[in-house]
């Protein structure tokens, strides 16, 4: 039995044809699962930390760059406050009143933030050591179930998008752990499958981008491939194929369609948006893929721009000293060095009421909440015009408020490259597509079809299934 495998960035499925009917595997009640992973795991022992010579020569350094930013910060007042003397009244008192009065912390205080952030990094090392040497993978829990156990607080590490790693530079140690991961979910996907097709499946075909996320440009994408294959065998695969994403959505289509059609297929994931030009529909078996075009960007891109600009303000982003990227570490869960630098970092001296939010959002599953609470914004308002993201985690009573103008704006360098990369693909075909067929939890957005119509004007555009449309064709090139 061969089955398809979508392993998305966001969302994975399978599926496969069994005497021409399509069978979608179900995880729980759900059609598709969320790649993510939680490892249950002994936690080390933080009450072994003591300052070791070399500790102490971090705080002392830590404690002289902490002296160098006060001074830094008083000068920039002291600047501030002379230019609003030169002033003119009214603007002179306003501009003052605008300015905070400078406070000089001590030594002591110093050395005490010092030691506490010594001790956090020397705390999240041991995690990490804990996470590359003891994973719990035979006792790993997926998708919201997966998320669930990690706000709730169960001793462990979250893992959001494995995919997303794939194509970036790795530690030997790292890639080994990716490769576990990657393990687990297929095994995962593999015997729930085999448990509700009744028979063992050992082949499977997997989707892949056009394009994958790397650090590392083609040898990325190599590197992606080589720990996908070793994976889909340890997890008991006996073959393993891989079809490029958007040309599998063709064969979804093609089984839908009678008349033949010039389709470009337009799937726009989490991490990844994939064009093939295919001619679908007709009396072949299989569609007829000319050419593909792919670029690394996706919902998860939307989702970063979403919260940096309709949350993160209230975080203190444009209105303290804090340096943007410390914002963007905070929002992209799916990079875990990103993670832990956030963490890492203290921000008890920024203003109040912003530096005791961020110390907030530093704690065990705030952010992977707030990220969830913001992509189900930019879904949500594919239907409403405004809504509120609930952060009472954070506050009591806090909140962001985000409207549809909101979305479109933090959507809109997404928007540019999606526009780059039909135009590229508009230019180099010999002739214009008859349909543009979208697939992919992105083409919900209604700016997406928008857009495609202004590049090709004369194309009908078919809304496929945006959830499952590639894991339907990946079923039905299985079945071929």
């Amino acid at each position: 039995m061969r089955i398809g495998i979508d392993f998305g960035t966001s969302y994975s499925a399978a599926g496969a044809v069994i005497d021409g009917e399509l069978h979608l595997i179900r995880f729980g009640n759900e059609l598709q699962f969320r790649t993510t992973v939680f490892f249950p795991q002994r936690l080390p022992d933080l009450s072994e930390f003591e300052l070791t010579d070399a500790l102490h020569d971090e705080v002392r350094r830590l404690v002289g760059e902490f002296k160098r930013d006060q001074a830094r910060q008083h000068a920039e007042l002291r600047a501030r406050r002379e230019e609003a003397m030169k002033r003119p009244e009214p603007q002179r008192s306003a501009e003052l009143g605008m300015i905070p009065s400078p406070r000089m912390r001590s030594d002591l205080e110093f050395e005490r933030d010092a030691r506490a952030l010594v001790r956090r990094r020397w705390a999240a090392e041991e995690m990490r050591k804990a996470m590359l040497e003891g994973v719990d993978l035979q006792r790993a829990l997926y998708g919201e179930e997966a998320v669930d156990a990690f706000i709730d607080g169960g001793a462990g590490q979250l893992v959001v998008s494995p995919k997303s790693m794939l194509g970036y530079k790795l530690e030997a140690r790292a890639r080994d752990t990716l490769l576990g991961i990657a393990t687990q979910l297929l095994r995962h996907i593999r015997l729930t499958a085999s448990a509700q097709l009744g028979t063992e499946v050992r082949a499977a075909i997997l989707g892949r981008p056009v394009r994958f996320r790397s650090s590392m440009k083609e040898a990325g994408g190599v590197q992606a491939l080589e720990i996908l294959t070793d994976a889909a065998y340890a997890a008991g695969f006996d073959e393993v194929e891989f079809l490029e994403e958007p040309a599998a959505a063709a064969y979804g289509y093609h089984a839908q369609t009678r008349r033949p059609r010039r389709t470009l297929i337009v799937d726009i994931g989490g991490g990844t948006t994939d064009m093939a030009m295919a001619d679908v529909g007709g009396a072949t078996v299989a569609p007829i893929v000319h050419d593909s075009w792919g670029e690394p960007v996706g919902g998860t891109d939307v989702d970063i721009e979403l919260s940096m600009r309709g949350v993160m303000p209230l975080f203190g982003k444009g209105v303290t000293n804090t340096p943007v990227h410390r914002f963007y570490e905070a929002s992209a869960v799916q990079d875990l060095q990103r993670q832990a630098r956030f963490r890492e970092t203290s921000f008890e001296h920024v203003d109040a009421p912003y530096g005791q939010r961020l110390e907030t959002l530093k704690q065990r599953g705030h952010t992977v909440r707030l990220n969830r609470a913001v992509e189900r914004a930019k879904i949500a308002l594919s239907d409403v015009q405004d809504l509120t993201v609930d952060l009472a985690f954070i506050e009591d009573g806090l909140a962001a408020p985000i409207d549809a103008a909101r979305l479109n704006d933090a959507a809109s360098p997404f928007l540019y490259q999606l526009r780059t990369l039909m135009e590229r693909a508009r230019d180099e075909l010999e002739h214009p597509p008859e349909t543009v067929y979208l697939t992919g939890g992105m083409s919900r957005s209604p700016y997406v079809p928008a857009l495609v119509k202004t590049i090709f004007p004369d194309a009908d555009v078919i809304a496929g299934n945006a959830s499952l449309g590639v894991v339907t064709g990946l079923a039905h090139a299985a079945a071929v």
